[in-house]
């Protein structure tokens, strides 16, 4: 979520009255913002898409509810010791939350463990741990429609009688002090991005908010009228026409069978009628098609933990299993591909196949993304029920990522074209026809240099590192992972360092290159990743030949609030996963709209930015998803590139051979031997052709004005990437409401 202040005086239009009575108070209203913790509750792209959604649902006048966990400590803050990454956990309630209020009275039960028995009046969950969810509600303005939703967050506290009702506990010190133990539960967010790790504590975690979650949204659908606790509705026909429940990935994917035990077990709906109720209620998004990060839980750590549900799973499979079996008889291979449960040494849920036969639609992030998901992932799906998907493209909310964290530039448009597209960002177009308009170029260009500078005194106050204003920013910032291909970037650097070295008289045109994201702390090649680049700026930042024609930055601790820094400070944006990816990317369309270029692969939203901007005005280069099956197919061989490629060749060996780490001479074995040998995403089939896109970008960058042009011509295309457009998709063709811009009466007018 990040800060939460300037958000809220932005949506609720007081931030100008707020500067200013904090001004003649003879304070900063920046030096304030700067004190507020980021909430960082999530990894990166997933977590910061509801977060996009949650301002746009409230914009949009949508009675919408986010639920998600109230993590004691978020993502860890990240430290470089010695070009190393180093953990640090982060208190982010040390000092205490002003956004959130506790809700004790609506606190919840949620079980785990125990036994299952099947008697004459229906099926019992017995002798189960409970483990009470405690809500904390955080206020979440719509912008400037007095519209106000709520995000709730489940935090975990023990029983009173925990571990004291075992009669005959001699120690109750020892019962009082395992309480911790329930607590657990909401101590730690899980730092893995797009990488699946089975552990029982993030699936208790995973249960934990659905179980509540689930709990809340049947009370509140009892309640007749606002403010009744009393349950009125007993009958669930109309269940699907009053809630939606969007899955954001598979990490509540538990919704499924929860909402089926709570309707045949407590509520005593017979089954194809559940059935139906929860197919018609959820709806699936699936954010990755990386095998490794999709989710596949053992069997018996379900047995154990939550057996019922165990249960239910089998009972959904098999009727889904009769159907396949119906429609394609005979067809065994068909059977075991679709199957939820996988059959192996270790039998596993394939939470994702749970999924998509639970939901009555199934989504993608990007155009690209939901053909690949279609084609491939769930093929046998796509062929058993093609109606059920979908591709909803990801957008982001132009409040925070343009007006919040560029004023100066959002001051520039307005003066052009008025405030209405900040709630319709398609407006942008109207920018088109002054795309050749002198004072328009010189303006935005003015705001660029002024972000420039702004951030450039920033990384000197907290980082003590000087450089150059007036050249490139070239910035890569999101989670460090092989797919992202951070190395390629490493790899131009290199070679550009080269370049200099041998011909110094040469004119080269000046680039900062920086490069930030935390890499998961048991990811041993994100890390080295991150010593790479630290040692790549030890030495080209200390070598007096290249001046500052050529700095490299490691920008520490990547998060909100420093996104919100960087990014309206951008030159050019790097977008360069190998093609069929990343699904969307977010990051893309911040920069796009920032003023920024964008450098990028054929993947993701990249491919539908070319669509609106003209594939003239991005810097488009590499193997297109095609081109990458065939190098598959055909076998990738990364020594052909490294043989035939001097510049590559001597990039790698100076990595390999210690020029970048000379007290380590084979600190870097480990990712050479890995481009070299099995490099699943073939940076070698990539870097000639970056190389040659980055000469483009260089060439561009000598004329400024005609770079300056390109900036406007793409944030005036850039209005599809809004998440309003994205949240009203999904509200019309997936949950069956309407969005409405009307503004509600402020609670200073009577109502009628």
């Amino acid at each position: 979520m990040g800060r939460t202040l300037q958000n809220t005086m932005v949506n609720l239009g007081l931030q100008n009255a707020c500067d200013e009575a904090i001004y003649q108070l003879g304070l900063d209203l920046e030096e304030l913002e700067e004190i507020e913790e980021d909430a960082g509750l999530g990894n990166g792209g997933l977590g910061r898409l509801a977060a996009c959604f949650l301002d746009s649902m409230a914009t949009l006048g949508l009675a919408a509810y986010g639920y998600g966990i109230r993590y004691e400590f978020g993502i860890f803050n990240q430290k470089i010791v010695n070009g190393w990454q180093v953990e640090e956990a982060d208190d982010w309630l040390r000092y205490g939350n002003p956004w959130e209020k506790a809700r004790p009275e609506y606190m919840l039960p949620v079980h785990f463990y125990g036994r299952v028995e099947h008697t004459p009046d229906g099926v019992k969950w017995l002798d189960t741990q409970v483990v009470l969810a405690m809500p904390y509600d955080t206020p979440v303005p719509g912008y400037k429609n007095n519209t106000v939703n709520t995000m709730r967050l489940w935090s975990a506290k023990a029983p009173n009688d925990f571990k004291l009702q075992d009669f005959n506990v001699g120690d109750y010190i020892e019962a009082v002090l395992d309480r911790n133990l329930a607590e657990n539960i909401s101590r730690v967010l899980y730092p893995n991005d797009n990488f699946f790790e089975g552990k029982e504590l993030r699936l208790k975690q995973e249960y934990f908010v659905v179980a509540a979650t689930l709990q809340d949204i049947i009370r509140r659908f009892k309640s007749s009228k606002f403010g009744c606790r009393d349950p009125v509705r007993t009958c669930f026909e109309t269940f699907p026409d009053k809630v939606a429940i969007q899955l954001n990935d598979t990490h509540p994917a538990l919704s499924i069978p929860e909402l089926m035990r709570i309707l045949v077990d407590v509520e005593k709906v017979d089954w194809d009628k559940a059935w139906e109720i929860t197919k018609k209620t959820c709806a699936y998004t699936n954010h990755t098609v990386l095998p490794e990060a999709l989710e596949r839980w053992p069997v018996s750590m379900f047995e154990k933990l939550l057996p019922r549900h165990l249960e239910i799973i089998y009972a959904i499979n098999q009727r889904h299993l009769d159907h396949v079996a119906a429609l394609f008889p005979g067809d065994v291979d068909r059977l075991r591909r679709m199957s939820v449960i996988e059959e192996g040494d270790c039998k596993r849920i394939n939470m994702a196949h749970l999924c998509v036969i639970g939901s009555h639609a199934v989504n993608g992030v990007a155009r690209i993304h939901s053909e690949i998901v279609k084609q491939s992932v769930f093929k046998d799906f796509y062929e058993l029920e093609p109606e059920k998907f979908q591709n909803k493209t990801n957008g982001i909310t132009p409040r925070r990522w343009l007006l919040l964290c560029n004023p100066g530039l959002a001051d520039t448009i307005v003066e052009k074209i008025g405030e209405e597209f900040l709630t319709d960002l398609s407006q942008l177009k109207k920018l088109l026809p002054l795309v050749s308009d002198e004072v328009f170029i010189r303006d935005v260009a003015k705001v660029k240099q002024e972000n420039k500078l702004k951030f450039s005194a920033f990384l000197e106050k907290e980082y003590k590192v000087k450089i150059n204003p007036s050249s490139m920013f070239d910035v890569h910032v999101k989670r460090i992972h092989e797919y992202k291909r951070q190395l390629l970037n490493c790899l131009h650097v290199v070679t550009l360092y080269n370049r200099i070295k041998r011909d110094p008289a040469k004119a080269f045109v000046p680039r900062t290159v920086m490069i930030g994201g935390k890499a998961a702390p048991g990811y041993h090649m994100a890390k080295l990743i991150i010593k790479l680049v630290t040692s790549i700026g030890d030495v080209v930042n200390h070598d007096p030949v290249v001046g500052d024609r050529l700095k490299v930055i490691f920008l520490e601790n990547y998060r909100v609030s420093l996104a919100e820094k960087v990014i309206p400070a951008a030159d050019l944006s790097q977008q360069i996963s190998t093609a069929g990816t990343e699904a969307s990317g977010t990051g893309n369309m911040k920069f796009m709209l920032n003023g920024a270029l964008t450098i990028g692969t054929m993947d993701g939203a990249n491919v539908e930015m070319v669509e609106e901007a003209g594939a003239e005005n991005l810097f488009i280069f590499g193997l297109r998803v095609e081109d990458v099956e065939a190098l598959d197919r055909k076998g990738y061989n990364a020594r052909e590139y490294y043989d035939h490629l001097p510049e590559l060749k001597q990039a790698v060996d100076q990595i390999s051979s210690g020029s970048f780490s000379p007290k380590e001479p084979d600190c870097f074995k480990d990712i050479v031997n890995m481009l070299m040998h099995h490099d699943r995403f073939k940076v070698f089939a990539d870097y000639e052709a970056y190389m040659q896109c980055q000469a483009q970008v260089d060439q561009l960058y000598r004329n400024p004005k005609e770079w300056t042009k390109k900036v406007i011509r793409n944030i005036a295309c850039s209005g599809k990437f809004s998440s309003d457009r994205t949240i009203t998709e999904y509200a019309r063709e997936i949950w069956g409401v309407e969005p409405s811009d009307l503004q509600i009466p402020p609670p200073n007018i009577p109502r009628d």
